[in-house]
């Protein structure tokens, strides 16, 4: 079961002042885009952390799961905690480094 579309917008109107909020169907999915930097995975409506050292203090009550077969253990964020959830973008955001563009393919 993939995500809904109405799930992701309301994933992103919880994070209303995070930042330049996008979101990005991939492979079925959804990334969510903070100032442009891919900080949320959103798998069968549920909001994906990638499991950082810098995030335990916040997360640490938070369950775990992996998004997709064979990906790496991610926290489930609650995305209905509006403060909670500006908060963990705030942390990821600065450490987060933006995608490297993707090389034009040449005829």
């Amino acid at each position: 079961m993939s995500s809904s579309k109405d799930y992701v917008e309301y994933v992103c109107s919880q994070l209303e002042g995070a930042g330049f909020i996008a979101y990005r169907k991939m492979f079925g999915e959804y990334m969510v885009y903070v100032n442009a930097k891919p900080l949320f995975l959103v798998c069968d409506n549920t909001v994906y952390v990638k499991k950082l050292e810098c995030l335990e203090y916040l997360l640490k009550s938070a369950g775990t799961g992996n998004p997709y077969t064979g990906a790496k253990e991610h926290y489930i964020l609650d995305i209905d905690n509006a403060p909670l959830s500006r908060e963990v973008a705030a942390v990821l955001e600065p450490i987060t480094p933006l995608p490297k563009p993707k090389r034009k393919k040449l005829p």
